[in-house]
């Protein structure tokens, strides 16, 4: 069969299994819409937080830019493993143990203030916004492909899909369709890195087939090859590492933190039953996160062998099939400049080709030439990294907009069926807006991702630090540190990628670091304003120490 038919086959059957969920887990009050009752178990919860947590940036776009920026591309590995580690050992437990639903409803209790909630509400949509857009083009890009209909269509079609079961189901259907989404993601992303792991040195463990020497009898090992093959090019050597240490720093940081403050990430532990159960489904998820990002860089270094030896070995005429299906899709361009009809792809002005980096890890399959099943099953796991992670963040959006905004704020004497109503209708709103910017990408997908990690740790992080650990930060603190965090990140993050404010390129950065790395000065401002602030306001309340008092010890479980 057909790689199109695979794909027809594999993502229906996929999408079938994702709706059958959401029926089977409608839900009817609010409890159950926002934290699916608080029922969930460790187990499950894990594997959600998995597939919430490993979004299209992980499964499509993180191995992608590995592959172009070799030793480089390792900021994002150490940021968003050692985020992850850093919420479920620092933030998960103590969060759910204060047994809100939201992260603006924590920020508004711990700070005793509407005003800190409206602010927290702000940065929560910023977030989820930024991050949704990137999902979104995943979609996107796996339908134009594989479907072959336009990525607008494509974008359409994951809307359709993700509305039907986040509105129905909720965080209960949610949280159960995740479950499903990272079977599919796992298997999808670890088959063919084994395939390819095996046909290029032998070794079926893509970790160990990452560091092997090659099997066609060379006696050279994979690093060195490509080494080889980026000098032969004129790029630098892939295990160089050319990035100034500063921005290394600030990036790793900025992805550590953010991923601390991520509001759809950090719901996910209200969820389960006892505070003892958070601990454990962290633990499980970084266990099954771990899976897939130890076999990233192996997977990058397969794809770039892989296609540089292809476009160096073939004129245009000879090309492979599957160059001319991604040609199709506008993500690989080649304009021959001297019209002599071979492809000249190199690091200087006589460049010819231009390859998206999103596409490296879906067209990997087909560039090693493997079976059609092989190549459908990526953009099946492509599809669901997506979808799940932009069914969490639409939750976040709706249940900002409905129960802090709503109930909260504007209409407390909201009945839970009104609250309900404007919570589906929400999401429908906010996943209107995430297709829009699906359509009118801002950047590739984990650019735009580590975009919404920043904003999270300029806004988030230091205020749910503070709220847990530090019993003197008061509401005027907190929430004039969330407001000067988020506002110079969004300045910067607008004046450098999106050419506001008169733009500026690279060597107008300050102190030299790049807007994806910006998020931590952004951050230690935050910091810096909210303890200035808080030294001349009033003290926090006497209650609220005892909340903070109460929020850290241990219970017997």
């Amino acid at each position: 069969m057909s790689i199109q038919t695979w794909t027809y086959i594999l993502v229906g059957f996929t999408f079938s299994i994702y709706i059958g969920i959401a029926i089977w887990s409608r839900v009817k009050s609010t409890k159950e819409f926002y934290v699916a009752g608080g029922g969930v178990g460790a187990w499950a919860n894990g594997m959600a937080t998995a597939a919430d947590w490993m979004s299209a940036a992980s499964f499509i776009s993180m191995a992608g830019i590995i592959s172009f920026a070799g030793y480089d591309g390792a900021v994002f590995l150490m940021g968003w493993t050692g985020g992850y580690v850093l919420l479920a050992l620092l933030l998960a437990p103590y969060l759910r143990k204060f047994g809100k639903f939201t992260i603006p409803e924590f920020i508004a209790e711990r700070y005793y203030s509407q005003n800190a909630r409206l602010v927290a509400v702000f940065c929560a949509l910023i977030v989820s916004f930024t991050y949704v857009a990137g999902q979104m083009r995943g979609v996107g890009i796996v339908f134009s492909r594989f479907l072959e209909v336009d990525i607008n269509t494509g974008v359409i079609i994951g809307m359709l899909i993700v509305l039907f079961y986040a509105v129905l189901g909720g965080m209960k259907g949610i949280t159960y369709t995740q479950v499903a989404q990272y079977c599919v993601l796992i298997f999808a992303f670890m088959v063919p890195a084994i395939f390819i792991s095996i046909q290029m040195t032998g070794n079926p463990i893509p970790q160990l087939g990452f560091g092997a020497q090659l099997s066609d009898g060379s006696s050279m090992y994979l690093l060195d090859k490509l080494d080889n093959l980026n000098i032969e090019l004129g790029f630098n050597e892939y295990t160089e590492n050319t990035k100034p240490m500063i921005d290394i720093f600030a990036i790793t940081l900025a992805l550590m933190v953010g991923t601390a403050g991520l509001p759809h990430v950090i719901v996910r532990f209200f969820t389960v039953k006892k505070v003892s159960d958070a601990r454990k489904s962290a633990g499980i998820a970084l266990l099954l996160i771990a899976i897939l990002y130890t076999t990233a860089p192996a997977v990058a270094a397969f794809a770039r062998t892989n296609l540089l030896e292809t476009i160096s070995t073939n004129s245009y005429d000879e090309i492979p099939q599957w160059f001319k299906k991604w040609e199709d899709t506008g993500l690989i361009k080649f304009n021959d400049l001297n019209e002599d009809g071979v492809i000249n792809y190199s690091n200087d002005e006589n460049n010819e080709l231009y390859v998206d980096r999103d596409i490296m890890v879906l067209a990997n399959p087909e560039i090693a030439n493997l079976p059609n099943w092989v190549i459908a099953l990526v953009a099946a796991g492509g599809l669901a990294a997506a979808l799940s992670t932009a069914a969490g963040l639409l939750l976040v959006i709706s249940a900002s907009i409905s129960h802090d905004l709503i109930k909260r704020v504007i209409y407390p004497k909201i009945s839970e069926k009104g609250e309900l109503i404007i919570a589906r209708l929400s999401a429908f709103f906010a996943v209107c807006i995430a297709g829009y910017f699906g359509i009118n990408p801002p950047g590739f997908v984990a650019a735009v991702v580590a975009l919404a990690f920043g904003l999270a740790a300029a806004s988030f992080f230091p205020a749910i630090v503070m709220g847990i650990f530090y019993k003197r930060m008061n509401r005027e603190g907190a929430t004039a540190g969330m407001i000067a965090g988020i506002s110079i990140m969004l300045f910067y993050m607008l004046k450098f990628k999106f050419d506001f404010f008169g733009g500026g390129t690279e060597e107008d950065y300050w102190f030299g670091i790049s807007p994806e790395g910006f998020g931590s000065v952004a951050m230690i401002f935050n910091f810096f304003v909210a303890y200035f602030v808080m030294m001349i306001t009033p003290k926090t309340p006497k209650y609220i120490k005892k909340i903070v008092d109460n929020i850290r010890v241990p219970e017997n479980e």
